[in-house]
């Protein structure tokens, strides 16, 4: 049986998608959350689809205790689905070309620290771009800046607000985060 740990901060949409999508295919993988935010809707989430949740400290983290509980797992991939903290970089080391992220533009575009939910679809909209997308890629010790797996991309009207641009993104992470993460498990 596959192991992932999914690391979230915020509402856990991407991961609830992700567990919804493989007990429909009835692929058997134990699923664990671990989040760095107490109040995350993510753990409202993970007791609902009854997956084991881990809540930690910018101090376990840095102390390596995050590290430790993740290496008792040993999980065949970890997922970043909206985790906001920079990933340490022992975890890196331990499990390389196994932790991937999604981000919500196309990089290297609006990457970088403090690029993130709409802070980037803001960006997208005041630069006046076409088109935006997702990019699914493996993390390293730079934010967003890790080998890109894959891209999605929507068109953009110039009528489109920052909601807008933030729904038209948040379709395509639902439709193709699951899917790689799904072939990277295969491989």
């Amino acid at each position: 049986m596959k192991k992932v740990i999914l690391f979230a901060s915020g509402s856990g949409s991407n991961v609830e998608n992700i567990i919804g999508y493989f007990k429909e295919k009835q692929q058997k993988i134990s699923f664990y959350v671990f989040t760095n935010n107490e109040k995350a809707f993510v753990l409202e989430r993970a007791r609902k689809l009854q997956v084991p949740a881990v809540i930690f400290s910018r101090e376990e983290m840095n102390e390596g205790k995050v590290g430790e509980k993740v290496k008792e797992i040993n999980p065949d991939l970890i997922v970043l689905a909206g985790f906001l903290w920079k990933f340490p970089s022992a975890i890196i080391a331990e499990y390389p070309n196994k932790i991937i992220n999604i981000h919500p533009a196309l990089l290297p575009k609006y990457g970088g620290k403090g690029m993130y939910g709409k802070f980037v679809h803001e960006a997208v909209l005041l630069n006046k771009e076409k088109e935006t997308g997702i990019t699914i890629h493996y993390v390293n010790e730079h934010y967003d800046d890790g080998a890109p797996l894959f891209q999605a991309k929507v068109a953009l009207s110039n009528n489109d607000t920052v909601e807008q641009i933030a729904d038209k993104v948040h379709q395509l992470e639902f439709i193709h985060f699951p899917e790689i993460i799904e072939k990277l498990l295969k491989d």
